[in-house]
């Protein structure tokens, strides 16, 4: 046992798994992710995602084999000719096999993602990214939620990576701006989407999985970005983590998951929005979130099918225009997106023991 661990065990903080059985999980939704059919789009971006996570937090070489096979397959195909805020979430895994393999190609097609979200992309006020999903003006001055795990986290991880001061700092505007505009002050929660046209959250809907991509992608920040504390922008993403996590611990359904939409007692608990919220838990650190943690590992693990499948995940859902339009969404079939949240909690919970809190903040 690590002095980390030991310190863990002492304080009461152990999570409650069995490591092996997580492995083994881990290994299924891999294999039942790989045989899904994904285009070269967010979906896949998010599903294969987890699959690099899974890699990098165990070093296991067959978490990459298929998938950079299925990738190899996409380039030689040919990818899309327009890139768009969404389908740059394949960059995840593309700077994941550069970093595993040295294969430049890999780097060089991750590089143009980059280029349209720098020079291209739409955006607004602040230079902020604006939400797209196809080679139209989709959502007019609109910023989602879902923008920080497809665009501002992949500027971050690949800023980091190459040393690119510039390309952090326009991250760190992303996580402000998107802060700014949809994290509720009252209540810590997010709300899905904001519209800067009219100055308000369309329907105001506090969606569980736009809180899993804020909370996800917040919780990153400090393991990844060297020196977080030196960084001013750094202390409103723990801010708003912090108030966020604590409103969403109360929230935590009696099954140890949370609901689509996260304070309507009527609405279905939706399993990519649970995994994406307990990751950030675990990534946090906090002692206080040990007993939220454990309750939503019960709760993870009896969604996942013995094939691997991940079940009640709820289907691509816009900015819908009611309660009703969230509570309608679909969750009958298999999603790229929770079988890659799902991984990302999983792997994390592997390295749980070896991670301390961010202190004050």
């Amino acid at each position: 046992m690590t002095a980390k661990e030991e310190w863990f065990r002492k304080e009461g903080v152990t999570l409650e798994f069995d490591k092996t059985q997580v492995m083994e999980l881990m290994k299924k939704v891999t294999e039942r992710t790989m045989r899904l059919d994904m285009t070269w789009d967010w979906p896949c971006g998010v599903a294969y995602y987890g699959i690099s996570k899974a890699y990098e937090i165990t070093g296991d070489d067959w978490f990459l084999q298929d998938m950079k096979a299925r990738v190899d397959e996409y380039i030689s195909i040919g990818l899309p000719k327009v890139w768009t805020v969404n389908i740059c979430a394949m960059g995840h895994c593309l700077l994941t096999l550069y970093k595993a393999t040295g294969d430049e190609r890999y780097l060089q097609i991750l590089l143009s993602k980059i280029d349209y979200i720098r020079n291209d992309a739409l955006r607004f006020g602040d230079h902020v990214l604006q939400h797209t999903v196809s080679a139209d003006n989709d959502f007019p001055e609109q910023a989602w939620a879902d923008t920080l795990f497809m665009a501002a986290y992949l500027l971050l991880r690949t800023g980091i990576e190459l040393n690119d001061a510039d390309m952090i700092d326009d991250a760190l505007n992303q996580y402000y701006w998107h802060i700014h505009y949809l994290q509720d002050p009252a209540s810590g929660l997010w709300y899905h989407g904001y519209n800067n046209i009219n100055k308000d959250h369309m329907s105001g809907i506090y969606w569980g999985r736009a809180n899993a991509w804020a909370a996800y992608t917040m919780s990153q920040v400090g393991v990844i970005l060297p020196k977080a504390y030196l960084y001013p922008k750094y202390m409103d993403i723990a801010g708003s983590l912090n108030e966020q996590l604590s409103a969403l611990k109360a929230l935590q359904t009696e099954n140890g998951l949370w609901r689509t939409v996260l304070n309507d007692p009527e609405s279905y608990e939706e399993i990519s929005a649970s995994a994406g919220i307990a990751a950030a838990m675990v990534t946090k650190a906090n002692p206080l979130h040990r007993k939220t943690i454990n309750l939503a590992i019960k709760g993870i693990l009896d969604n996942i099918s013995p094939d691997g499948r991940v079940l009640n995940v709820s289907g691509g859902t816009a900015v819908m225009e009611n309660i009703e339009g969230y509570r309608g969404i679909s969750r009958d079939w298999i999603q790229g997106w929770g079988q890659g949240l799902v991984l990302a909690f999983l792997a994390l919970l592997l390295e749980a023991g070896s991670r301390t809190g961010d202190g004050a903040l």
